[in-house]
C-alpha cells in the first residue's frame, strides 16, 4: 500500500524527531510514553489544549520535525511545514510562536475572528455543493405535482389495490435503487473518479433520467426511468456532505454539513414552484399531458447547471492523499484558503488524520463485524438507526410527496392544492435556517424530545380535521393546512437537522464510513417503505387513520430517544467514548427514573426530591459531591 511506503520513508528520513514521533507515523497509533506526555504538557503548561487533536501528545519540537519530514518526502517547504505543523498542534496559541511572521500571525487571526470570509473558490465551492443538494430536493419534490395527473394517465387512478400498490411503487422506485444498490456504489464510485467527478456523475444520472421521465407512455416504463433516477441520488447524498466537510475550514465544517439539509430543503420547495407553474401547460403533440411531463422533465435543468459548475471546483485534497498526491492536495487547500500557512496546516493535519484511519488495516467485513461486536459501536450505531428511520416515520415524506394529492382530499381545488404545497415546501425551508444554530445551542437530543410530542400533536390536528363536515369548508382546508404547515415548522428545527449531523459524528473513525453507509440505506428504505405504502394506506385508513398511524410513530420516536439516543453535543472523542459504552438497559433505566423525577419535580412541584448521581463519567468528574466522586470509573473502550 501507498502509505505504508509513506510511513517507513518517513520513519528513515527522520533525523531530528523522537523515536516515538517516528513511530506515531509508523504505526498510527495515538499513544505515546509518558515521558513524551510529560514533556508535552510542561511545554504547553499555560495553553488550553484540544484533547481531541491527536497531535497534543507530543511537544512542538517533535511536531515542528514532523512537519519537515512531511514537507521533505513530498518536496514541499520544509520551513512551511514545520510551522504548519506548529499550528495544528496548538490551532489557538499561535500569538506565542515567535517563529511565526506578523503577517501569518495576522492571516490566523483575521481567520478566527472571521470564519465567513472566505476566498472566492471556497464560495464557488459552496455554491456548487448547494446547487447539488437543491437537485436531490427536486429529484424529491416534482413527482408531488405530476402525481395529480400520470396515473390517471396510465390507467391506474383508481382505489383499487392493485392500481394503489402500483402508484406507490412508481412514487417509491428512486428509493428502492437508493437502499438495495445505489448507496451502496458511492465508495467504489469515489476511490475510482474522486469526489468532484463522481458527483458530476450523478447530477448527470439524474439529469438523463429526469428527460427519459418525460417521454415515458406506460406506467411500468415511468418506473424505470424513476428506478434509474436513484442512480444520481444515492452516491450523491453521500458524497456532497463529505465532499464540502473535507474542502472546508474546521471552524465553519459544521456549518456546512447543516447546509446540505437547509438547501435540499429549497430545492423541494422549487420542486414544487416548478410544478405549479407548469400546472396551466396546454398538450402539444403528446396528447393532453404535457404539464405532468414538464414537471418530471424540470429537475434536469438545476442538474444540468450542477454539471457545468463542477469542472472548475477543485478535488478534496483528502482523496488526493489517498492517491498519494500530496502536493496536489497542497496545491488544493492554497486556492480554499486566505494564507498558504493556513493551507499547510491543514495539508499536514488532514494527512495525520488519514494515517489514523489507515492505521486500523481493517477489511469492509472486518469493519461490519466491529460495528456490532463492540458495544461502543453498536450503541452509536443504533442510535443513528433510530435517527434515519424516524425522519422517515415522523411522516415528513408522506407530505413531501403526496401532499398535493392530500390537500385535494381536503377539499382543495388542483390548482389551490399545488399553491398549498408551495407553502409547505417554503415553510420547510425558511424554518430550516434557524436549525443552523439550534443544533449547537440546544443539542441533538433535547431538540428531537422537545419535537415528537409537537409533530404528533400537529398531524393528529391535521387528520381530525377530515371529520370537519365539507359544509365547513373554509375551516376544514384551513385547520388541515395549519396542521401540516406547523408539523413542518416544527420538524424543520428538530429531526430534519438531526439525522446525519448526528450520524457522522458518533461513530468511532475506524468505522465510521461503514456506519454512515448502513444509516445512510436505513433512511433510503424506509423512504421507500413509507412511499411505497401511503396511496394504499390512504385507501386502507383514510387520511384520519394515516395521519394518526404517523402521529403514533412520532410517540414511539420519543420513547426510543428518551431510552436509547445519548447526547453528543460538544463531548470530545473520549466522552464519546464513555456515553456509548455505557450499556443501553443501563441507560433506558436511567432515563426511566429521570423523567420519572422530573415529573414529581416540575408536575406534581414536590420539593426535596434527590437528583440522580449522573450517568456517565465526565459528568460525575465535573460536580463536586463526594459520594458520586468515590463512585467506581467503568473503563470507556478505547
Amino acid at each position: 500500500m501507498s502509505d505504508e511506503k509513506d510511513l517507513k520513508t518517513l520513519k528513515d528520513d527522520e533525523t531530528s524527531a523522537t523515536p516515538q514521533a517516528a513511530g506515531f507515523f509508523e504505526d498510527g497509533s495515538n499513544s505515546s510514553t509518558d515521558d513524551e506526555k510529560l514533556s508535552a504538557e510542561n511545554v504547553d503548561s499555560n495553553e488550553e489544549l484540544d484533547r481531541d487533536n491527536i497531535l497534543t501528545q507530543y511537544n512542538e519540537e517533535q511536531v515542528m520535525d514532523m512537519g519537515r519530514n512531511y514537507a521533505r518526502k513530498n518536496g514541499m517547504d520544509q520551513d512551511l511545514f514545520a510551522k504548519a505543523a506548529a499550528v495544528a498542534r496548538n490551532p489557538i496559541g499561535f500569538n506565542r510562536m515567535p517563529f511565526l511572521s506578523q503577517e501569518e500571525k495576522e492571516a490566523l487571526h483575521h481567520e478566527r475572528e472571521h470564519p465567513f470570509r472566505l476566498p472566492f473558490k471556497m464560495w464557488y465551492l459552496i455554491i456548487v455543493c448547494s446547487m447539488g443538494a437543491a437537485v436531490q430536493g427536486m429529484d424529491e419534490s416534482v413527482i408531488n405535482g405530476a402525481d395529480l395527473f400520470w396515473p390517471d394517465h396510465f390507467g391506474i387512478g383508481s382505489d383499487s389495490q392493485r392500481d394503489t400498490w402500483l402508484e406507490g411503487l412508481v412514487n417509491s422506485a428512486p428509493y428502492l435503487a437508493c437502499s438495495c444498490i445505489s448507496c451502496w456504489l458511492a465508495d467504489p464510485l469515489n476511490k475510482a473518479f474522486g469526489r468532484k467527478w463522481t458527483i458530476f456523475i450523478t447530477c448527470f444520472i439524474s439529469a438523463a433520467a429526469c428527460f427519459w421521465q418525460g417521454f415515458v407512455n406506460t406506467w411500468w416504463h415511468l418506473f424505470i426511468a424513476r428506478f434509474f433516477l436513484g442512480f444520481g441520488i444515492g452516491p450523491k447524498s453521500a458524497t456532497i456532505p463529505v465532499y464540502a466537510a473535507e474542502c472546508a475550514p474546521a471552524r465553519i465544517r459544521g456549518a456546512l454539513v447543516m447546509m446540505w439539509q437547509m438547501w435540499t430543503a429549497f430545492g423541494i420547495m422549487f420542486g414544487y414552484a416548478l410544478s405549479l407553474a407548469f400546472y396551466y401547460v396546454p398538450g402539444r403533440g403528446i396528447g393532453d399531458d404535457l404539464n405532468w411531463r414538464l414537471m418530471l422533465g424540470s429537475a434536469m435543468i438545476p442538474a444540468v447547471l450542477c454539471c457545468a459548475q463542477i469542472p472548475p471546483c477543485p478535488e478534496s485534497p483528502r482523496w488526493l492523499m489517498g492517491r498519494d498526491r500530496h502536493q496536489d492536495a497542497f496545491n488544493s487547500l492554497k486556492i480554499l484558503r486566505n494564507h498558504e500557512l493556513q493551507a499547510a496546516r491543514d495539508c499536514f493535519y488532514q494527512y495525520v488524520l488519514f494515517l489514523e484511519e489507515e492505521s486500523y488495516g481493517l477489511s469492509y467485513l472486518q469493519k461490519v463485524k466491529e460495528l456490532f461486536k463492540v458495544r461502543r459501536n453498536r450503541n452509536a450505531a443504533l442510535g443513528s438507526w433510530i435517527v434515519m428511520f424516524m425522519q422517515q416515520f415522523c411522516g415528513i415524506n408522506v407530505i413531501a410527496y403526496y401532499s398535493s394529492s392530500i390537500f385535494v382530499d381536503s377539499d382543495f381545488s388542483t390548482l389551490h392544492a399545488m399553491i398549498a404545497s408551495w407553502g409547505f415546501g417554503m415553510v420547510n425551508f425558511v424554518f430550516a435556517l434557524p436549525a443552523v444554530f439550534s443544533i449547537d445551542r440546544f443539542g441533538r437530543r433535547n431538540l428531537l424530545l422537545f419535537g415528537f410530542p409537537l409533530m404528533s400533536g400537529f398531524l393528529l390536528m391535521a387528520g381530525f380535521a377530515f371529520w370537519i363536515p365539507e359544509d365547513h369548508k373554509s375551516a376544514r382546508v384551513g385547520v388541515i393546512s395549519l396542521g401540516i404547515y406547523l408539523f413542518s415548522i416544527v420538524y424543520s428545527f428538530s429531526e430534519g437537522p438531526v439525522p446525519f449531523t448526528y450520524s457522522a459524528e458518533c461513530h468511532q473513525l475506524a468505522v465510521r464510513d461503514v456506519g454512515m453507509s448502513f444509516a445512510t440505506a436505513t433512511c433510503w428504505f424506509f423512504n421507500f417503505i413509507l412511499s411505497l405504502t401511503w396511496p394504499s394506506m390512504l385507501v386502507a385508513f383514510k387520511s384520519q387513520g394515516g395521519f394518526g398511524w404517523y402521529a403514533a410513530w412520532n410517540i414511539v420516536g420519543f420513547f426510543l430517544v428518551l431510552w436509547f439516543l445519548p447526547e453528543t453535543k460538544g463531548l470530545t472523542l473520549e466522552e464519546l467514548d464513555d456515553v456509548f459504552s455505557i450499556p443501553t438497559y443501563e441507560h433506558a433505566l436511567y432515563q426511566t427514573k429521570n423523567i420519572l423525577r422530573n415529573f414529581k419535580v416540575y408536575i406534581l412541584r414536590r420539593k426535596n426530591v434527590e437528583p440522580l448521581p449522573p450517568l456517565y463519567k465526565h459528568q460525575r468528574m465535573a460536580v463536586t459531591n463526594t459520594v458520586w466522586e468515590e463512585k467506581g470509573e467503568a473503563e470507556h473502550i478505547e
